[in-house]
């Protein structure tokens, strides 16, 4: 195998990885005020991910990081062409992350609702943005001879790429209402169970459409296998949940999203941002990548580093494994 396609099998993991970490952490912001019915059921939903979150966003640094590194003209192009998706993205995460950290620093019930407020605008756009990225990566975008991006906002706001930011978002949704009936106790876990079941089925129907037009447009057998492989786990995640093992449900959606955006990328190979002008005219894994020298280097420090920073992530789970009640987090 080729350096240029293990980068891309590479940077696929790790978009993977953050999707579904972040995944449930975009689902928990967007049901906080849907399951927190009151300021301790809120604070117990925010603790549920407040030692990992920060964590979480980790993967997108990386996946930025080693895009640029190992294939920058697909890099300059992609941040070129959306632009503006990926700034409202950054303000997004911004604002979510310092309403997280700073919605307990005044007792008024008044400050920690507008932080509330921040929380979920700062996981809903993000959620649905990324899938409207995503899909007109896969549909493709107007590039020209020299790569450059020659549509505007409206080019990415088609009907296919819009249809994949409400999937992503629903599927984020039912992600992360699992993962509250996974770490929270009682009242609070019963009704995220209900939530995730309900959820889960408008998710179900959402991304079967949205991958069935996607594979439609651009897929070969294996990206189609992949499709169904995931399809299938969402299914699981579902009824597991219906019989109560959250545990189980939370692998199967986890699966889900990690097979599902797998299957985007498998479509896509080998091209990394199709022209729907000319497909000469598409960046792909050889003219957008870095030269042979500088991919071996990647892939040492990537060898190091990379098992190191899973074993402290793995670790930070495990130690904060145990499930949040209300009543502890209750008192000011």
């Amino acid at each position: 195998m080729e350096l240029t396609t293990i980068w891309f099998v590479v940077i696929a993991g790790l978009w993977i990885g953050y999707f579904v970490l972040e995944g449930f952490d975009f689902g928990v912001g967007i049901l906080l005020r849907v399951l927190g019915r009151d300021e301790p059921e809120r604070r117990a939903v925010i603790t549920t991910i407040g030692p990992v979150w920060d964590g979480n966003e980790v993967w997108l640094i990386v996946a930025g990081a080693m895009t640029f590194a190992a294939f920058p003209e697909w890099y300059a192009t992609l941040f070129s062409a959306f632009y503006l998706p990926l700034f409202a993205i950054l303000v997004a995460l911004i604002l979510r992350g310092v309403a997280i950290e700073y919605r307990g620093k005044r007792d008024d019930l008044a400050w920690r609702s507008r932080m509330d407020t921040l929380i979920t605008i700062g996981s809903l756009l993000p959620a649905l943005l990324w899938g409207i990225a995503f899909a007109n990566l896969v549909r493709g975008v107007p590039l020209d001879a020299d790569h450059e991006f020659t549509g505007s906002l409206a080019t990415l706001l088609n009907p296919f790429a819009l249809l994949g930011g409400v999937a992503f978002t629903a599927l984020f949704v039912a992600h992360g209402a699992i993962f509250l009936a996974l770490r929270t106790t009682a009242d609070l876990r019963a009704r995220a169970n209900r939530l995730a079941a309900q959820t889960g089925l408008v998710a179900t129907v959402l991304v079967g459409v949205f991958l069935v037009w996607a594979h439609g447009l651009r897929g070969d057998t294996w990206s189609v296998v992949v499709a169904a492989a995931a399809a299938l786990a969402l299914v699981g995640g579902l009824l597991a949940n219906r019989r109560g093992r959250e545990g189980f449900a939370f692998a199967c959606t986890a699966a889900a999203i990690a097979l599902g955006v797998a299957s985007l990328f498998v479509a896509m190979f080998p091209n990394v941002m199709p022209s729907t002008l000319d497909p000469a005219w598409s960046l792909t894994v050889t003219n957008a990548a870095s030269s042979a020298y500088t991919l071996k280097i990647l892939t040492v420090i990537a060898a190091i580093f990379t098992p190191l920073v899973m074993l402290y992530q793995g670790w930070t789970y495990w130690v904060f494994r145990k499930r949040i009640s209300v009543e502890p987090v209750a008192v000011s």
